[in-house]
C-alpha cells in the first residue's frame, strides 16, 4: 500500500492527495500527527504546499527522517510563484539520501492572503483549470517517468529567512468581538500554538504561518494586525472537516 503524506491547512493539498488517492489507492495520512518513516509503506507520495519558496516547517523536519529505502514522489502546489521550491526540496531529499524519484509543481489557489484579497474571477480560474493539471501530473506518476526539476537558482537564503520568522505571525494575530470561544482555532493549530486563557484566545510564539486558524474561523474572528479583512478561503472540493486526519 502507498502512503500518502500531506500537509493541508486550507484543503488544497488534501484535495490533491485524495485524487492521488482515488487513482491509486493508499493511505492518507496527516504529517503533523504522524510519527514514523514512512517504512510501513511500499512507496511514499508527499504532498505539499510551497511556503517562502520552499516547503512548512513539518514538510522539512519530516524529510530528515523519512526511510531512505523507500521510493519518494513529491507534488508541490503554490499560489503565487514557486520560485525554485521544487529544485531547493529535492536537493535537500537528495542531500538527506532520499530515494527521491519526482518532483511535480501544480498552481492552486492562493490562500496567504493577509495583506490582499484574491479576485473572485481568479480564484475561480485556477479551480477550474486545476483539476487537469492534477490528473497531468497523475498520468505522468502511471507511467513511472521520473520527473526531476532541472537545476535552477533557488530563493533559499530568503526561505530560512522567512521560515525563521514565521512566529511572529502568531504573535500578529489577535481576535475580534465575533469570538465566541469555540476553540476550533485551538483544536485545528498543527503546533498546539494557540489556547484559551481566563476566557481569551492567545497566541503564542511557535506560529508555522499555516493560516489554517485565520481561514477556518466559523465567525472571521481571527485578525491579521487588527485588520478587519472579509476574505478567507478553504478548498470548496473537500470536506473541511477532514482536513487534518488522516484517511
Amino acid at each position: 500500500m502507498n502512503g500518502i503524506l500531506y500537509f493541508s491547512s486550507t484543503g488544497n493539498s488534501l484535495f490533491i492527495a485524495k485524487k492521488e488517492q482515488q487513482r491509486f489507492g493508499g493511505k492518507i495520512v496527516y504529517i503533523p500527527k504522524y510519527q514514523g518513516d514512512g517504512s510501513e509503506f511500499e512507496k511514499l507520495v508527499l504532498v505539499t504546499p510551497i511556503y517562502s519558496y520552499g516547503m512548512p516547517t513539518h514538510v522539512h523536519s519530516l524529510l530528515s527522517r523519512l526511510n531512505k529505502q523507500r521510493e519518494l514522489i513529491v507534488i508541490q502546489n503554490y499560489g503565487g510563484m514557486v520560485g525554485g521550491a521544487d529544485f531547493l526540496l529535492y536537493s535537500y531529499a537528495t542531500k538527506l539520501g532520499l530515494n527521491i524519484k519526482s518532483v511535480f509543481v501544480i498552481k492552486m489557489p492562493e490562500n496567504f492572503t493577509l495583506t490582499f484579497t484574491v479576485p473572485k474571477f481568479y480564484l475561480k480560474s485556477v479551480l477550474k483549470n486545476c483539476g487537469k493539471a492534477i490528473d497531468k501530473v497523475l498520468n505522468q506518476i502511471e507511467t513511472g517517468t521520473p520527473h526531476v526539476p532541472k537545476k535552477k537558482k533557488t530563493k533559499e537564503a530568503k526561505y530560512l529567512k522567512n521560515k525563521s520568522n514565521w512566529h511572529l505571525i502568531g504573535q500578529r494575530f489577535c481576535t475580534s468581538q465575533n469570538c465566541v470561544q469555540c476553540q476550533k482555532c485551538v483544536s485545528l493549530c498543527p503546533v498546539g500554538n494557540i489556547s484559551l486563557q481566563d476566557g481569551k484566545i492567545v497566541f503564542g510564539d511557535k506560529c508555522v504561518a499555516c493560516l489554517g486558524c485565520y481561514h477556518r474561523c466559523p465567525n472571521k474572528a481571527i485578525l491579521y494586525q487588527n485588520k478587519k479583512k472579509k476574505f478567507r478561503y478553504v478548498n470548496p472540493n473537500v470536506d473541511e472537516s477532514e482536513i487534518g486526519r488522516d484517511l
